[in-house]
C-alpha cells in the first residue's frame, strides 16, 4: 500500500517541475474566515484565496461543484506556515490557480485535531512523514488523493495544476487512488480486542527499558538525535520506574535530562517557559514558539522531580514557568490561551523567528555593566552560546555551586544577582515587540495545566497555584462542561463552538481526580465520574475496548479512529485508561478497573516494540504491576494529614479524605469521634489505621 501512494506521490511531483502557465484568469474572492475567532485563521482572512473554513457547508459546496478540496492546514505559532501563508496564499498568481479550480479550506489544526489527524495520516501514508503546515488535495467527498507540508509557490502552483488536469481528464485515476488511500488511512489506528491471558506482574519491563536505554543520550541529556523533544510522559514514566524500582543509574540519566533541558536555550532563561523543541543536540536554540501543552506537563515533571530530589533548579524552573503563564498565558477568567508565536517583529520591523528572544554582546555588556563579566561566564556569551548574525541564545553548563566558587560569591549574593539581571533584561525585552499571541483556549491543554498547577502546589505548598488550579477548574465547570456531562473542546469571546474529543474529557478527568486529591472537595471527584459515563456512553467501543477519539454524535472524517500511542502529548485513550484505573478505587466500579485492564491488554503487543509511543500506558501498568494503595483519612484534621501526604512522591496510591462521616465506599464505617485516622489499603485490605502520616508514607513505601 505504501508503495503504491509513495510512487503515485512522486509521479505528482515529477510532473510538477514543469513551468508555471503565464495566463491566469482574474477571479474575485470571498474570504470567510473573518469571522472566525481562531487566531490562525484570522491570520489568513485576509489572504486573496476563497478560503472557507472547515464546516459541513463548504464540503457540500465541494460536492455540489464537483470541485476538489484543499485543505491547508496550521496553527498560529508555527513558522513554516507563517513562510507558506507570505510566499503563496498571499500571492495573487497562487490565489487565482486555488479559487478557479478548488474549494479551499483552512484549518486550525489545535481546534480540529479530528481533520489534523486524518489528514497527517494520509500524508504519512503518501510521503513516509508529515508535520505543519500540512497541504492536501481531496475529492468531493475530503477523500485525500495528495499532500505534502511546505511546499515553493511554483511548486505549489504546478502540483495543483497537474491533479486538476488528471482529475479533468481521467477521474477515475484519481477516485482508484482514493480508495486505497481510504483503506490504508482505515488501518492506521486499528486495534484488536486482545483476549489472550496476560500477567501484568511478570511484564518485562526491565528488559524494555534497557533494550529504549540505548537511545538514551547520557551526556545531553533526553534522547539522541537532533531535533531534540522533550517528551515530558517518557520522562514521567521514567522518573516513576527509576524511584520505585530504587534504579539510580536511571534516576541519573532522568535528572541529567531534567538539568540539562533547564540550562539550555530551549529554556526562556530570563521570562520563564520552554519552546517547543530544540534544533541541536545541546538544548541550545530552540524552535521558540511556546506551547501551553509543553509547559503544563513541564510543570507536572518538574514538581514530582523536585519531590524527590529537592533539588533548588527544579523548583526554580516552575516558579519561573508559572510566572510566565500567569503574566502571558491567562485570561481574566481563569483560562489560559493556547501559545507564543515563534516569529516576532525585529528592529527592522521583519518577522524573524526568535527576534525577541536573542541579545547581541553588545546589548548585554550595556545592559549588565560591571556584572557582565560574571553573566558571561552563567550563561556563556562565548562560542558556546552564540547562534547566529552575533547573537546569542542563553546557555548554561555550570551550576551555581560552580559559578559561586569561580567568583567568590556567595549563594545570596549570586540569587540576588540573578535577580537582578533576569529584570534588568526582562525590562529590556519587553520593549521590543512581543510575539503573537494564540488567545484561544482549549479544554484539554487546560486540564494539563491546571494538573500542572494541582501538582505544583503539592510540591510546593504555595497557595496562588492551588487559587490557579480551582479557578482555571471553576472556569471549565462553568463554561465548558454541560449539564449532561459533555464538554466544549473550545472558547473564545464568550463561545464555544465544537464539541469536546476523547483528550478533552481524558485529561480534564485527570484533572479534576488530582484536584480532589489536593483539595478534598468531592464535586470535582463526582464531575470525573459524570464526565467518564458520558464518555463510555458516547466514545467507548465495547466490541475492540477502546475509546474513539469522537464522539458518536459527530460525522466521522474519512474514518473514526482510536488514539492510543502516546507522542508529546499522552494518547487520550491512556489517559482514560489510568483515569478508569483511579475511579475504579474511588467509587468500586469494577466495570471500570476491567475496562482499563482490558485497554491495557489491547496494546501491550506493541509496547515492546516502541516503548517511548507507549511511555503513559507503561505507566499505568506499574499499577498492575506492582502494589497500588488506596490512602484513606478521616477526621477533622484531614486535610493537613493530605496537604503531608503530598509533599510526598506518591505514584502509587490514591488519596481520599473527609473531615466528617460519610457513607462513601472509601468512608463507610472509618470515622470515629475525635480522632483522624490514616488507613492504607490495598485491594480494599487495609493495615491497621495509623495517626501519622509518616508512618502512611513508610508503609507505601515499604518494599515487597
Amino acid at each position: 500500500m505504501r508503495l503504491l501512494i509513495t510512487l503515485f506521490t512522486l509521479q505528482i511531483l515529477i510532473c510538477c517541475n514543469s513551468s508555471t502557465k503565464n495566463t491566469l484568469e482574474t477571479h474575485s474572492f470571498t474570504n470567510d474566515l473573518i469571522t472566525e475567532s481562531s487566531p490562525y485563521l484570522l491570520q489568513h482572512a485576509h489572504n486573496p484565496v476563497n478560503w472557507k473554513p472547515y464546516n459541513e457547508a463548504a464540503l457540500q459546496q465541494a460536492k455540489k461543484e464537483k470541485k476538489l478540496v484543499i485543505i491547508s492546514i496550521g496553527y498560529a505559532a508555527c513558522h513554516w506556515c507563517h513562510v507558506m501563508e507570505h510566499e503563496s496564499f498571499e500571492d495573487s498568481t497562487v490565489a487565482a490557480v486555488m479559487n478557479k479550480n478548488f474549494i479551499s479550506i483552512k484549518v486550525d489544526r489545535e481546534e480540529r485535531p479530528d481533520v489534523d489527524q486524518t489528514y497527517i495520516n494520509a500524508v504519512q501514508l503518501m510521503t513516509g512523514s508529515a508535520g505543519w503546515p500540512l497541504n492536501v488535495v481531496t475529492l468531493p467527498d475530503g477523500r485525500p488523493v495528495w499532500g505534502g507540508t511546505y511546499f515553493r509557490k511554483n511548486d505549489w502552483i504546478n502540483a495543483l495544476e497537474q491533479i486538476q488536469e488528471v482529475y479533468s481528464s481521467e477521474p477515475e485515476k484519481l477516485i482508484a487512488y482514493a480508495n486505497r488511500l481510504e483503506e490504508g488511512i482505515k488501518s492506521m489506528d486499528l486495534i484488536n480486542l486482545n483476549t489472550e491471558d496476560i500477567s501484568f506482574k511478570d511484564f518485562p519491563t526491565e528488559k524494555i527499558v534497557a533494550a529504549w536505554a540505548r537511545k538514551f543520550d547520557t551526556e545531553n541529556g533526553g534522547f539522541s538525535g537532533a531535533p531534540k523533544f522533550m517528551m515530558p510522559n517518557n520522562l514521567q514514566f521514567l522518573l516513576r520506574k527509576a524511584v520505585v524500582e530504587n534504579d539510580t543509574e536511571l534516576l541519573k540519566f532522568v535528572t541529567l535530562t531534567l538539568d540539562k533541558m533547564a540550562y539550555g536555550g530551549l529554556y526562556d532563561q530570563i521570562g520563564g517557559g520552554f519552546s517547543r523543541y530544540s534544533t541541536d543536540e545541546k538544548w541550545h536554540v530552540p524552535h521558540f514558539e511556546k506551547m501551553l501543552y509543553d509547559n503544563a506537563q513541564l510543570v507536572s515533571l518538574y514538581s514530582n522531580a523536585f519531590l524527590i530530589t529537592k533539588n533548588p533548579l527544579y523548583k526554580e524552573v516552575v516558579e519561573e514557568t508559572l510566572n510566565f503563564i500567569a503574566t502571558d498565558l491567562t485570561n481574566e477568567e481563569g483560562g489560559f490561551y493556547s501559545s507564543l508565536d515563534a516569529d516576532s517583529l525585529d528592529e527592522n520591523g521583519k518577522l524573524e523567528e526568535g527576534a525577541f528572544y536573542i541579545f547581541t554582546l553588545e546589548e548585554l555588556q550595556e545592559l549588565l555593566q560591571d556584572d557582565f563579566n560574571i553573566f558571561k561566564e552563567y550563561f556563556n556569551i562565548n562560542s558556546y552560546g552564540k547562534w547566529e548574525n552575533n547573537h546569542y541564545v542563553l546557555i548554561r553548563k555550570k551550576t551555581d555551586a560552580e559559578i559561586e566558587k569561580e567568583f567568590n560569591l556567595t549563594t545570596e549574593t549570586l540569587r540576588q544577582k540573578k535577580e537582578g539581571w533576569k529584570k534588568t533584561l526582562l525590562t529590556y525585552r519587553n520593549k521590543r515587540d512581543k510575539p503573537r499571541l494564540d488567545d484561544k483556549t482549549l479544554t484539554s491543554w487546560n486540564a494539563l495545566m491546571l494538573k500542572g498547577y494541582a501538582d505544583a502546589y503539592k510540591a510546593f505548598g504555595t497557595r496562588k497555584y492551588l487559587d490557579a488550579a480551582v479557578k482555571n477548574a471553576t472556569f471549565i465547570a462553568n463554561k465548558q462542561l454541560q449539564k449532561n456531562g459533555a464538554l466544549f473542546h473550545n472558547y473564545k469571546n464568550e463561545k464555544s463552538s465544537i464539541n469536546g474529543f476523547l483528550e478533552d474529557y481524558a485529561f480534564t478527568i485527570e484533572a479534576f481526580i488530582d484536584l480532589y486529591q489536593i483539595t478534598l472537595d468531592e464535586k470535582w471527584l463526582l464531575l470525573s465520574k459524570k464526565m467518564t459515563e458520558y464518555t463510555i456512553n458516547n466514545f467507548f467501543d465495547s466490541e475492540k475496548h477502546m475509546f474513539y477519539f469522537t464522539s458518536k454524535k459527530d460525522p466521522a472524517i474519512v474514518s473514526r479512529n482510536f488514539e492510543y500511542r502516546d507522542n508529546v502529548i499522552p494518547a487520550s485513550n491512556s489517559v482514560m485508561a489510568k483515569n478508569l484505573f483511579l475511579l475504579s478505587k474511588y467509587f468500586e466500579e469494577t466495570g471500570y478497573a476491567e475496562i482499563s485492564h482490558q485497554m491495557l491488554k489491547n496494546v501491550s503487543g506493541e509496547i515492546e516494540q516502541y516503548p517511548s509511543g507507549f511511555s503513559n500506558w507503561l505507566d499505568l501498568l506499574l499499577n498492575f504491576k506492582n502494589s497500588f494503595y488506596e490512602v484513606v483519612v478521616v477526621g477533622a484534621d484531614a486535610p493537613k494529614i493530605v496537604t503531608e501526604l503530598n509533599t510526598n512522591y506518591l505514584p502509587n496510591c490514591i488519596i481520599a479524605g473527609t473531615k466528617t462521616e460519610k457513607n462513601n465506599p472509601l468512608f463507610t464505617n472509618r470515622f470515629v469521634s475525635g480522632e483522624t485516622l490514616i488507613y492504607v489499603c490495598e485491594n480494599n485490605t487495609c493495615k491497621l489505621p495509623v495517626t501519622e502520616s509518616k508512618i502512611a508514607i513508610e508503609l507505601i513505601n515499604k518494599k515487597e
